[in-house]
């Protein structure tokens, strides 16, 4: 693990001013460590007594323990719904996704991480993807030293131990080897696909990949380290059917309305049982490529592959929510609706919208900032919106508690980065527990925004419009940090450090403090380098 000497010098600044007596007086740094292996967090027990009263009259009156559902979108931009200011304004409409933000809690400072693997491996870990080993997609023709999840438990299998039924329907892209699938680390069943869109699609599509579909030798050497391109359908413990396989970009288009009928399926059957679910529906949308489905016609007033996606998705989260009333479980269920990363910009126009710097694959807010809408008819009081950080690894926290799990559970010997977030999101004046949300690249520690402060130590910056991911570069930045006022700079346009910021040294002790932890904890290689 590398950090520049810029940080390093920085961090030296900050031990020698104001980090000695942080324990002593009021601090930017609110945030308080409970135990040494996880992520400190700021105290909040007046809310934290408020939501565990709502969660105990919860139990008290249905005698259940909710069910949880991820709703999480591929490539979906910060501004791509309409309650983010997209929607209707930008040629896509969403009118189920906009009902969801008004009836519950929109949050306007929720980060992932900077791409589709990392995201999907710490929202199920509870842990920084540097941790895990699992730090970017694995790709064709890529060979693991190890299996990352040979010594992770994951919220699937803690949540299976305590009485749920778990499921991931649709994309994965954690791995396909055996060992490394959902209904290998937890999940009870499966239902879908392993790799994103684009890696099943491009062998059928000759308008963009020629080069590969119109010449058969390509094709035959690029079949022997292709993803798989069916249909699973897999069981703990049980059989793993391929179903039927994707041969046409026809197939792509209507995969997920298949995934979407599955879900509204097990969301009925499981409905009629006493045992709470976790569902995460994985939408292959709308990561690129998109393809329309023939079936559904026109959905979006703009008609482009990727507004079309949009559209479509909305569509499927508005049949999933109105099967859960109907089923009588609407009242019994937490809904979290969110997308993995920002848009990949690298596919336009077949791509979404942030109003931020970057994109996926950057560190920037363009890539890592993304819309996040906790709902809860009954229990999360309609029309909230808070800008207090979330961090999606912060939904592990929220479901073991909302399942009542302990964290004693989870072994000694990992570092945790999670937060539970649970008063913050039901107690009707809940505010954030969580003062710090990390950024890293790969193996690299990029920036980290405290309250909102974010500061920079090293940037992935495109070399040409669009090109976040194929044409960027990670750079050093420079004789100083970059750090932005993100109230005043969304944006991150022009660094204020030295000029009209004094939290320079502050925020360098805390990302020093972290990278401690990596010291007793050391982060795992597991051949994906950077």
């Amino acid at each position: 693990m590398r950090f520049s000497t810029i940080a390093v010098l920085l961090f030296t600044v900050a031990i020698s001013s104001s980090v000695t007596i942080a324990q002593e007086r009021p601090r930017l740094n609110r945030a308080v460590k409970f135990a040494e292996n996880f992520q400190a967090a700021i105290p909040r027990a007046t809310q934290d007594q408020a939501a565990n009263q709502k969660i105990a009259a919860f139990r008290k009156k249905t005698g259940k323990r909710p069910n949880i559902l991820w709703l999480v979108v591929d490539d979906m931009g910060y501004g791509d719904p309409g309650c983010y200011g997209g929607g209707a304004a930008i040629g896509a409409a969403t009118p189920n996704i906009d009902r969801l933000a008004r009836q519950g809690l929109k949050l306007t400072s929720c980060y992932s991480q900077q791409t589709c693997t990392p995201t999907r491996s710490a929202i199920l870990t509870g842990r920084l993807p540097v941790r895990t080993g699992l730090i970017r997609p694995i790709l064709a023709g890529d060979k693991l030293t190890k299996n990352p999840w040979s010594n992770e438990v994951s919220l699937a299998k803690l949540l299976s131990a305590s009485g749920y039924y778990t499921l991931l329907t649709g994309k994965w892209h954690i791995g396909e080897l055996q060992g490394m699938r959902p209904h290998d680390i937890g999940f009870d069943e499966f239902y879908g696909y392993y790799p994103a869109q684009k890696e099943i699609s491009q062998r059928f599509d000759p308008r963009r990949y020629p080069d590969l579909v119109d010449d058969p030798e390509k094709l035959a050497a690029f079949d022997v380290i292709a993803p798989d391109n069916h249909l699973t359908h897999g069981f703990k413990g049980g059989p793993t059917r391929q179903l039927q396989a994707v041969t046409s970009t026809t197939d792509m288009g209507r995969a997920d309305k298949v995934l979407a009928d599955f879900s509204i399926k097990r969301i009925k059957e499981l409905a009629k049982g006493n045992q709470p679910f976790f569902i995460e529906h994985c939408f292959m949308k709308v990561h690129c490529d998109n393809f329309p489905n023939p079936d559904l016609g026109s959905l979006s007033e703009a008609k482009y592959y990727y507004k079309e996606a949009v559209a479509e998705v909305d569509l499927h989260i508005g049949e999933i929510m109105k099967t859960l009333d109907q089923a009588g479980i609407l009242e019994n269920t937490f809904v979290f609706v969110t997308s993995d990363n920002g848009p990949q910009m690298d596919g336009w126009p077949d791509a979404g919208y942030t109003p931020f710097r970057g994109a996926k694959g950057t560190t920037f807010e363009g890539g890592v900032r993304v819309p996040g809408i906790a709902y809860w008819k009954g229990m999360i009081q309609p029309g909230r919106e808070s800008n207090g950080l979330f961090d999606l690894m912060d939904l592990f926290g929220v479901s073991l508690h909302l399942a009542g799990v302990s964290t004693d559970q989870l072994p000694a010997k990992h570092y945790y980065d999670f937060i539970d977030q649970t008063s913050f999101l039901l107690d009707n004046a809940g505010q954030s527990k969580r003062d710090s949300v990390y950024f890293w690249w790969g193996n690299q520690l990029m920036a980290c925004r405290l309250r909102e402060y974010k500061i920079h130590v090293k940037v992935v910056l495109p070399e040409t419009p669009h090109m976040q991911i194929d044409y960027a570069t990670v750079r050093e930045v420079g004789l100083a940090p970059w750090l932005f006022n993100l109230y005043i700079d969304p944006k991150e346009q022009l660094p204020v450090g030295h000029r009209r910021n004094a939290w320079l040294a502050t925020l360098g002790a805390t990302l020093k403090a972290h990278a401690a932890t990596f010291k007793k904890y050391p982060p795992k290689d597991i051949g994906l380098g950077q």
